[in-house]
């Protein structure tokens, strides 16, 4: 070998770290920790403060170099503070399997895959199905000194300020625009570095920087252009075997961990499901009811002030009923977290309370074992606002003049109610539940449902007496009965209640959101076994609740400009049973059927159910029912001074009355419940279908030519022709949408647009009306006729009112959300 080509190995050999390469021998342990103090525990630590280092002493490496492995989670300590967005403080990443594993002069992170095994396969089986599909390699450092044990140091801080937690990435999807992270305004915090037996817990610095912020950062940070969160990073010890994953079971109402087994024998599914619960151990498996070896707590923060508090911590041990029902005994509490404890620690499940600049969702997290579905600890996020939200709600539907009188009809009452619900349902989640939400059909038997307030009229008057129901429900027994009992009484149970012409039902997110779905026992704030005769019922209540609101909803000094907020829900108050009866046209009664259990096969909505559905949607698209109460226009415009608002800014009716109350554009926006629904192309698609095979069965045409009798009907009362024809534009813009959009089947665009010219005939033979009402039906006519105009009006943002939010504004995730 010349000198040239040594030289060039050797150049070779330093850029990829090979044996060849020249690399300094490491420094000893004593010369590199000489005046840090060190803390034992899962790893022992280092905590340099005036370098701002967190070194790590990591286990030797083992004869494949691994040198530790362990779940890693990364979350929050302190939040954006902004709902949309969605970074709370103690909102949490996902479990991971991270490996630390010494390769040459370097430690490397890695995340195992393991979605991906061959389970109890032989060894090759195992490593074949392991290196088949990538892991993730995030993180490389230097090895800064070892000991006489062969323990290797090394220098993490570099892996705690990486952008673990995707923050940019939500930034981004939120429609905040250039945020990254700033290397020189990052840095990890030695002073927040602890270590305990069975799990580390590691601090870092993080500041994201955007030269075009929106908004929503300007509202809430002192400089918009940076945003500096805490991030906390957890490295847990693996758990000690004993544990015994349980199979997922559809029916069960539990969550579950997903993945592919290579080694299942042919005829049965590769992909499999373990259910995601705590380790539950009775101290007498033999006993029907035993006290267990280590019972779930989880602790209330004491952020949350009186009286939520308490409220919360009364709705989260409802579920120590479900456990002893299912034969665990003293197995589940709720306590106040001890002063000296860490939120985030991953020893602690805690109900967290988070405040922000907007209402927002709450939520219930999970730390698992990736392989097992094992659950290390709850974490449930609760909104500060909601509370403050439903009070608003409550005091417009009684009088703000009742909060604090006690008794059935005080706002502050009805709230506390409503939050022992959010309170058992977020914990549901954070040991292993998922939403129910046919639990409000059969008489509220899910705390994991959305609860809709249940609204009387007591003699005329409305009545909140009821509006919550108190305890755990009977479907939540269930599944705790399924999911934490033995498998063997677990799969009889749901075998009985499936078999059973009383069994509970279970409908869960995926067949519940969206106006396209169509089971008719999953909707969102619901209430009652008919979803038509109660949306018929809740008009009614609407109907008293909107005449008697106006001043008696405000505070003593409270700016008469509130108004406006609080009447939204009001006036929308039937928002929700509007979706839930919508799901009876062309609905299918389907459920998670295991074969065997007697529910395989799925029946349509009975034809009378329907066309009673449809008759209920239609009366809400009554003129007198989109009416503001006359009375309460001189009180709906009052001035607003002072500093805007963002969170009433966002709650409000659009206006094209400039700052004055528009009762058209709140009109059209109660129009456009009923004819999303109506108008929905799937809907449509399954009513051609249902009607095709069964002709008892209502059609499309038939919907769409009661929807077009409805809407095109002059009303009596002459002053309400001008919301009757808001909605008329509305009807055709939404017609003129279907009939050209290329996602929707032949079938529903050819029914549009028979529909488009059923209206264009009924309008050129209309007679009478003044100019106005001349110059509209022309207007529509010209429209129909002009199929490139209509497309392009119909797909014009601008054109249709935003409806303002209802439910808690930003999203989370469809398993942990409330």
């Amino acid at each position: 070998m010349n000198r040239n080509t040594l030289l060039a190995a050797v150049a070779v050999a330093a850029l990829f770290s090979c044996p060849l390469a020249v690399q300094a021998a490491p420094r000893p342990l004593g010369e590199v920790t000489a005046g840090l103090s060190r803390t034992e525990g899962l790893i022992p630590i280092y905590a340099d403060a005036e370098r701002g280092r967190v070194l790590m002493l990591l286990p030797a490496p083992d004869a494949q170099g691994i040198s530790g492995r362990y779940i890693h989670v990364a979350s929050l300590r302190t939040g954006l503070g902004s709902a949309p967005i969605g970074l709370d403080k103690a909102r949490l990443g996902p479990s991971r399997l991270l490996t630390f594993r010494r390769v040459g002069g370097k430690v490397v992170a890695e995340y195992e895959n393991p979605r991906f095994r061959a389970v109890g396969a032989p060894a090759a089986e195992q490593a074949s199905a392991r290196d088949a599909f990538a892991p993730s390699l995030v993180w490389a450092g230097e090895v800064l000194s070892t000991d006489a044990q062969g323990r290797i140091l090394i220098d993490i801080s570099s892996f705690l300020t990486q952008d673990v937690l995707g923050v940019a990435d939500a930034m981004k999807n939120s429609g905040e625009t250039g945020w990254s992270l700033s290397k020189d305004l990052s840095l990890a915090d030695p002073s927040q570095a602890k270590t305990f037996p069975e799990n580390v817990e590691l601090e870092a610095i993080q500041t994201y920087v955007s030269e075009t912020p929106g908004r929503e950062v300007a509202n809430i940070t002192p400089d918009a252009k940076r945003m500096t969160l805490k991030v906390r990073h957890s490295f847990v010890k693996l758990p000690e075997p004993g544990y015994q994953p349980r199979t997922f079971d559809p029916r069960s109402g539990g969550n579950a961990l997903q993945f592919l087994d290579f080694a299942a024998p042919l005829g049965e599914p590769i992909v499999k499901q373990y259910a995601l619960r705590f380790r539950l151990e009775k101290t007498d498996p033999t006993a029907a009811v035993s006290p267990v070896k280590k019972p779930i707590i989880f602790y209330m923060d004491p952020a949350a002030p009186e009286p939520i508090r308490n409220a919360l911590m009364e709705g989260a041990a409802w579920w120590s009923d479900a456990f002893e029902a299912a034969g665990f005994k003293d197995a589940y509490r709720v306590e106040l977290l001890p002063p000296d404890a860490d939120p985030l620690d991953v020893r602690y499940s805690v109900i967290n309370w988070a405040d922000r600049a907007t209402r927002g969702w709450s939520y219930g997290q999970t730390i698992i074992d990736p392989r097992t579905g094992e659950i290390l600890k709850g974490a449930v996020v609760l909104g500060a606002l909601r509370v403050r939200q439903d009070m608003l709600i409550f005091e417009g539907l009684v009088g703000a003049d009742q909060t604090g009188k006690g008794g059935p009809n005080d706002p502050a009452e009805v709230a506390l109610a409503r939050l022992r619900q959010l309170g058992a349902h977020e914990v549901g989640h954070s040991i292993g539940f998922a939403h129910n939400f046919a639990g409000s059909t059969q008489g509220r038997t899910s705390v994991m449902d959305y609860p809709a307030p249940r609204i009387l009229l007591t003699d005329g008057r409305i009545d909140l007496s009821d509006a919550y129901a108190t305890g755990i429900g009977d479907w939540d027994k269930l599944s705790v009965a399924a999911v934490y009992g033995p498998e063997d009484q677990a799969q009889a149970l749901l075998h009985q209640n499936a078999t059973a012409a009383d069994g509970l039902r279970y409908i869960t997110d995926a067949d519940s959101r969206g106006l396209a779905v169509g089971q008719p026992w999953g909707s969102l704030w619901d209430d009652g076994p008919d979803p038509a005769a109660e949306l018929d019922r809740m008009m009614a209540a609407r109907r008293t609740a909107l005449a008697n609101f106006g001043l008696g909803a405000l505070y003593p000094g409270e700016p008469v400009a509130a108004l406006r907020r609080k009447f939204v829900p009001i006036y929308l108050m039937h928002r929700y049973q509007v979706e839930a009866a919508g799901k009876l046209l062309g609905g299918v009664d389907f459920a998670y059927s295991v074969i065997g259990d007697g529910k395989e096969a799925s029946a349509p909505v009975p034809a009378q159910a329907q066309r009673t559905a449809l008759t209920a949607l239609l009366a809400a698209l009554d003129p007198a029912a989109l009416e503001t109460p006359r009375g309460l226009m001189p009180l709906m415009s009052a001035g607003v001074t002072g500093r805007p608002d963002r969170q009433t800014e966002i709650e409000l009716f659009p206006t094209l009355a400039g700052p004055i109350f528009d009762p058209l554009a709140a009109a059209e926006v109660a129009a456009s419940l009923p004819l999303d629904v109506l108008l929905n192309d799937q809907r449509l698609a399954r009513l051609i279908e249902q009607h095709r095979r069964d002709p008892s069965l209502p059609g499309a045409d038939e919907v769409m030519g009661a929807l077009v009798g409805k809407v095109f009907a002059d009303p009596a009362d002459p002053v309400l022709v001008p919301i009757a024809q808001r909605t008329q534009a509305r009807a055709v813009l939404d017609l003129g949408r279907l009939a050209q959009d290329p996602g929707a089947s032949p079938g529903v665009t050819a029914q549009a647009s028979a529909a488009l010219q059923t209206i264009a005939a009924r309008l050129k033979g209309a007679r009478g009306g003044d100019a106005a009402a001349q110059a509209h039906r022309a207007r529509l006519v010209a429209l129909i006729e002009n199929p490139a105009e209509l497309r392009r009006l119909a797909a014009a943002k601008e054109i249709r009112p935003e409806t303002p939010p209802g439910m808690p504004i930003g999203s989370a995730g469809w398993l942990d959300m409330d």
